[in-house]
């Protein structure tokens, strides 16, 4: 899909891996509508790409759908979907204090599988709307973001890794029922990649990440990406995969 003059949403895109996105998209020539509940730092990136910041609980309906009314009305209805909205909270099956919190584990499968699922389903109704924009009959594509966790989740991880393997195990259903509308879907499972989440580790910790990788020998960059993402975009053949950007590395068990 030519990337000049489309219009994209994408959700978590007040810092890290979403905010890259927005910026390189921008950069291409697309017009970004960054959804996110921490809206002061999505208006921060909204002001850097001349999108625009709204506020969105990926997991409500109603809030989903507001927005994608709002970001339609600024810049026309979306093309592009690009979901990086997710939490990755910590704690063990059987803990010192007794089992995991249900409800930690709930909000955690509510935001990452849910919230995705939500997202994915409200944008590709609104693209199925839409003239194709080549011979090929393409509407959309819609790009989730998976992990690394999601095939190895190490000690901890139990409910992170089941939000993110249940967004790798609905890549190819909804690539394959999303075919005849011409809307391809992609996810990505990014390893250890440089955003807040990680960057508030200590040095120490950061050192044993990097020490597991194979090649490079550090922690991935948010704009890769975000290359990775524009890359899905602008190459037809690729659908209904989901693409590790690690490295090469492969997870511990803790």
């Amino acid at each position: 899909m030519d990337l000049q003059g489309q219009s994209a949403i994408i959700t978590g895109g007040a810092s890290g891996m979403g905010a890259e996105t927005a910026r390189h998209l921008a950069a291409a020539g697309v017009k970004v509508a960054l959804l996110d509940i921490n809206t002061n730092a999505a208006a921060a990136v909204a002001e850097d790409t001349k999108g625009i910041a709204l506020s969105c609980d990926v997991t409500s309906e109603d809030s989903v759908q507001e927005a994608i009314k709002a970001a339609a009305e600024k810049h026309g209805p979306a093309r592009i979907l690009v979901n990086c909205a997710g939490i990755a909270p910590g704690a063990r099956v059987v803990g010192k204090d007794g089992p995991h919190d249900f409800a930690l584990f709930s909000k955690v499968i509510n935001i990452n599988l849910v919230g995705t699922f939500n997202m994915m389903r409200m944008a590709a109704t609104e693209m199925t709307q839409l003239d194709p924009v080549n011979d090929t009959g393409e509407r959309g594509v819609i790009i989730n973001t998976a992990s690394v966790a999601a095939f190895e989740g190490q000690i901890g991880q139990a409910a992170y890794a089941a939000s993110k393997g249940g967004v790798v195990g609905m890549t190819l259903p909804a690539a394959r029922e999303l075919a005849r509308f011409g809307i391809r879907v992609v996810t990505i499972a990014p390893g250890l990649i440089e955003t807040p989440m990680l960057g508030g580790m200590s040095q120490e910790v950061q050192d044993s990440l990097i020490a597991t990788t194979v090649f490079p020998k550090r922690l991935g960059k948010p704009a890769e990406f975000a290359k990775l993402a524009l890359h899905i975009i602008d190459n037809p053949l690729i659908n209904g995969e989901t693409i590790r950007l690690d490295g090469a590395v492969r997870l511990a068990v803790k």
